[in-house]
């Protein structure tokens, strides 16, 4: 038998270090700007970009609406002014903030960074280029996005030697190669009355256009199915440069997953925020299964998801115990099925398994009451107590 319980969150040991929490923006911005006042690093955001499409996610048959992006030009320029207001709350003196835009809304929202950041924190409109999708002939084809890079103050932290790749052995700018005494191979190129010299193993560092970084393709397999995802060596590249090890990086339209993911593997503490439940159930699959190279941080690794409140599972799932463990007996479509405890309104899973098949068994704790966690393939969810 099973018995609704109420639950407002939940702590995984792994998948962390950080914190998903579940809601809107309006519902969070003050809470967050108190809490997190003066204590992030690094901000990273990809709004919607005011498209008035509805973006899903699934099987052609069973498509699921994951974000709607269908606010008006003034609703989303004041949905934009709180979440910038928010963030330079958020920011430490020597913090940062990207905001990913494109050509719709990209000259509102800079003059709204400009007003919020004053035009002296402004650091770079840089050029995101790509070459996916297909070609226009109506126009020059539309194959760019923008990143807008502000600073709080200017003690900003910017580090681009953590961004820098080696030159390599391919000239550029009718560069001779030549070899010096010591036997390293480099370029050289005279201008004016002085000739330059720059070595294969010195770095050089991105500048303002990045068309190095490609754009995930259908078969990527980095791609979580979750709509306008952005790939990891984009995240990485703005981690890198713009915050330290051990940093607090945030991300309020975490959508996909992509900034937490990145900051996992970088050994960067992540807070992310988004109110669509499939990003919720994207974000536990991604993090949960990611590889993490995790050092000092060893003994910090929770993930926590925090909601006020969730979309419910409209029927209780099929289980049963045998042999100490809670058995799936199918029936319903799940993604993901978890036996764990309940603490203070808090869910510890104890085993889980996405995409669980009939007659699947999970270990739980026989010292604790048994409660169950399951989510179907919209993100609705729920949590019961087994009796």
């Amino acid at each position: 038998m099973l018995r609704a319980v109420n639950c407002f969150g939940e702590t995984h040991p792994a998948g962390g270090p950080g914190l998903f929490v579940f809601g809107t923006l309006e519902q969070n911005a003050a809470a967050l700007a108190e809490e997190y006042r003066a204590k992030v690093q690094l901000i990273y955001l990809d709004p919607p970009f005011c498209t008035g499409g509805r973006f899903t996610m699934g099987k052609a048959a069973q498509r699921t609406l994951a974000y709607d992006d269908s606010l008006d030009s003034e609703a989303y320029m004041a949905l934009m002014r709180l979440a910038i207001v928010t963030c330079r709350e958020m920011l430490t003196p020597s913090g940062s903030i990207y905001v990913h835009i494109d050509y719709r809304m990209g000259a509102r929202v800079k003059l709204l960074l400009d007003e919020v950041f004053g035009e002296n924190g402004f650091m770079n409109e840089i050029i995101w280029s790509y070459k996916s999708g297909g070609r226009s002939k109506r126009y020059y084809s539309r194959k760019h996005d923008t990143i807008l890079f502000y600073r709080r103050s200017p003690k900003v932290y910017f580090n681009i030697a953590a961004v820098g790749a080696p030159r390599g052995a391919q000239p550029r700018n009718h560069m001779r190669r030549r070899i010096d005494a010591d036997g390293r191979i480099y370029f050289s190129i005279r201008s004016g009355s002085k000739t330059y010299k720059y070595y294969e193993d010195t770095p050089i560092y991105p500048g303002d256009v990045w068309d190095d970084i490609e754009h995930l393709h259908q078969r990527d397999p980095e791609r979580t199915g979750y709509a306008t995802q952005k790939p990891e060596a984009l995240l990485k590249r703005v981690i890198l440069a713009s915050s330290r090890e051990g940093d607090l990086v945030a991300d309020l339209f975490s959508g996909s997953g992509t900034t937490a993911a990145a900051c996992q593997k970088l050994n960067r503490r992540y807070l992310t925020l988004d109110a669509s439940p499939l990003s919720l159930l994207t974000f536990r699959k991604r993090l949960l299964t990611a590889g993490s190279a995790i050092t000092f941080l060893e003994d910090r690794r929770e993930m926590r998801l925090s909601y006020r409140e969730m979309v419910r599972l409209a029927e209780e799932p099929k289980v049963s115990v045998a042999n100490k463990r809670l058995v799936y007996e199918g029936g319903e479509t799940l993604s993901y099925l978890a036996a764990g405890r309940l603490e203070e309104g808090i869910f510890y899973p104890a085993s889980y398994a996405f995409s669980p098949r009939a007659g699947d068994a999970l270990a739980f704790d026989e010292n604790a009451p048994l409660i169950l966690h399951a989510c179907d393939e919209q993100g609705k969810m729920g949590f019961y107590r087994v009796e």
